[in-house]
């Protein structure tokens, strides 16, 4: 078995899991999640951070309430919120355990995890379980994108609206199966960049990058970009746009000689560009000799132990 065989199949598998979210999303089992009108903390670590975030933005946004995204160990213990919403795909890192340890019989939490069979649910007042979704990889990545569908489609829900899984499935399902991008393997550095929601997509694309090839990467709000980070494009680099792009920033970064990738300028998913991205970041850590499925100095859980 190769060093990537996990994760490659993994990242595979996206358009049916996003499916079976969206379906959770519509099922009395999300009764568990925020109600609108509640004020709302979403809290994660690592990757789980940055979907934490584009799922605080959508709430938002949507007008379901105040919604604020936190490192579990940087909750801010001070503030009043109605729930709180932890993210972890193992159910056993250390900062969300002490989290929901420390607000029980104080906040109501939900979880939202893989495994069942860890400490998280006896901690959180509700859970929600995404098992079909777990990973073998170390490198995450169908469990975060199929938690931010379960969030997507149940902001859609609570606005009225109908999440159009359908399309963002066969979005997801091109990027699964096209090629990559002409001579992206060669290239040395990667800048991602997000508006709203997708700017926590644009900070997992940057740590995906990293974790799964050791490349050198950045990720901004799309328009802070200009405002120094862009000194660094030049041949050789990427500027990877994941969501509307500000205008004439493709000019400018084409100017550098650097790359710009903008899949999302003809209507695709930034969610399932985030496809993309996984699957350069496999391919380059493969090319590299790297073992992807068990990056280096890396675990599956964050686990701190007393010293």
């Amino acid at each position: 078995m190769s060093g990537s065989a996990h994760v490659e199949a993994e990242i595979a598998s996206q358009p049916d899991t996003w499916r079976r979210a969206a379906a959770i999303a519509v099922s009395p089992a999300a009764a568990a999640l925020p109600a609108r009108g509640e004020r709302v903390a979403v809290v994660g670590c690592g990757t789980s951070l940055y979907m934490a975030q584009s799922y605080a933005v959508l709430r938002e946004q949507a007008g379901l309430g105040e919604t604020d995204a936190f490192a579990a160990s940087e909750f801010p213990f001070g503030r009043a919120y109605d729930r709180v919403v932890a993210l972890t795909r193992s159910g056993t890192t250390t900062e969300v355990l002490e989290l929901l340890q420390g607000l029980k019989g104080v906040l109501p939490t939900v979880a939202v995890i893989a495994d069942p069979d860890t400490p998280a649910p006896a901690l959180a007042d509700e859970t929600i379980v995404l098992d079909f979704a777990d990973e073998k990889s170390v490198v995450q990545t169908r469990f975060a994108t199929t938690a931010l569908t379960l969030f997507r489609a149940h902001v859609a829900a609570q606005s009225g609206g109908v999440f159009a899984i359908d399309e963002a499935a066969a979005d997801a399902h091109a990027c699964v199966t096209e090629p990559l991008p002409d001579g992206i393997l060669d290239k040395t550095q990667f800048a991602f960049l997000g508006r709203g929601w997708t700017v926590g997509i644009a900070n997992e694309a940057g740590l995906k990058m990293t974790e799964a090839s050791l490349t050198w990467t950045q990720s901004y709000p799309a328009m802070e970009y200009r405002h120094g980070p862009i000194s660094i494009a030049s041949p050789g680099t990427v500027t990877w746009m994941l969501g509307d792009a500000p205008r004439g920033l493709a000019e400018q970064v084409g100017a550098t000689g650097g790359a710009w990738i903008d899949a999302c300028a003809d209507g695709r998913d930034p969610l399932a560009e985030l496809i993309r991205v996984q699957r350069v970041a496999v391919a380059l850590g493969a090319g590299k000799g790297l073992e992807v499925d068990n990056p280096r100095n890396l675990t599956r859980s964050i686990i701190l132990s007393e010293v």
